[in-house]
């Protein structure tokens, strides 16, 4: 595996879907990973990166954007009573029977390639229910409440993943951003050990877990990240991903992390393949690297960058990538 740029919200923007439109329908969604199958270098598909949709299915309130990613709004959980309270939902709650339906129709196309559900991490997630903001709080005032909103949203997000797997994904890519932004030993307690859950309970020798974490303090937390035991470990561009790749355990894949906004959405074809010389020049010797965007790429790139980018992939590690055409 040597390329898999995060690209579903410019593919729907391009087959003429909003994003409002795309994050409700299973069918716009099946329809723009078959198309990047078919029609790009990917080595998998991924399912798009919308960390709404798990909140949603608890009863958090979400603000939808024809031109923006979904927004978790307000504040769920309060305090240890309301935690006690919270029900845990279906699998199939809210958009994520629709989710899980999209990646079927996938697998039913015959695209030729891998094809991976997205969901989000069990301490993100947390962080949408309870507040963003209200969560670095409630770490320090309330840890006891925490943990147990993380066995509620553990709970859950593993039979999702098992209801990926069900459905016939070869795999899930897990996005834990939120655990980027605490310090290391705040990851070690509030986030690595549900992970660790995770990975061991749904992840096996044909279905991978990825593991995405964008954050800026993910090197000092590299020990416990690796721990976790994902097959893959998908970093952002605030940090130099040679310094994850030095620590990562070499039977490990580490993906990234051209930055998708400065560089994929505001720069120039030839800014992009600049960048993508640079990132391959730093990590390409390591043969557990894989080009990657460093995050989901915004639904506004340019049609013309979303090429570059491929082209340049292709260029850097030919042979490689090639062999998925």
């Amino acid at each position: 595996m040597k390329f898999l740029p995060v690209l579903s919200f410019p593919i729907a923007r391009k087959l003429g879907h909003s994003v409002g439109e795309f994050v409700k329908s299973a069918d716009f969604q099946a329809e723009t990973m078959a198309w990047i199958a078919r029609n790009t270098p990917v080595d998998a598909v991924l399912g798009p990166m919308d960390l709404s949709v798990e909140a949603e299915a608890f009863g958090a309130n979400v603000r939808f954007s024809d031109h923006e990613v979904p927004v978790v709004t307000g504040q769920l959980v309060e305090d240890e009573d309301a935690v006690a309270e919270l029900a845990i939902p279906a699998a199939d709650a809210g958009r994520c029977s629709m989710t899980v339906s999209a990646v079927a129709k996938v697998k039913a196309m015959d695209v030729g390639k891998p094809v991976f559900g997205g969901m989000i991490g069990p301490f993100s997630l947390a962080g949408r229910l309870a507040d963003v903001n209200e969560m670095m709080f409630l770490l320090m005032d309330e840890p006891e409440t925490v943990h147990a909103l993380l066995e509620k949203t553990t709970s859950f997000l593993s039979s999702y993943a098992k209801a990926f797997k069900a459905a016939g994904a070869d795999g899930v890519f897990m996005a834990e951003p939120l655990a980027g932004v605490i310090s290391p030993a705040a990851l070690e307690e509030f986030s690595a050990p549900y992970v660790r859950r995770l990975v061991e309970g749904v992840q096996d020798a044909t279905f991978p877990l990825v593991y995405h974490n964008c954050g800026n303090s993910v090197v000092k937390a590299a020990d416990a990240i690796f721990a976790q035991g994902a097959s893959g470990c998908h970093f952002g561009n605030a940090i130099d991903l040679s310094e994850m790749l030095a620590k990562a355990p070499s039977g490990t894949l580490v993906m990234g992390n051209v930055d998708p906004v400065s560089v994929l959405a505001q720069g120039t074809p030839s800014t992009i393949r600049e960048a993508v010389d640079a990132l391959v020049a730093k990590c390409g010797s390591y043969p557990n690297f894989v080009i990657s965007s460093g995050c989901d790429i915004p639904a506004t790139t340019p049609w013309e960058n979303v090429e570059a980018f491929c082209e340049a992939a292709r260029h850097s590690m030919p042979e490689a990538i090639d062999r998925n055409q």
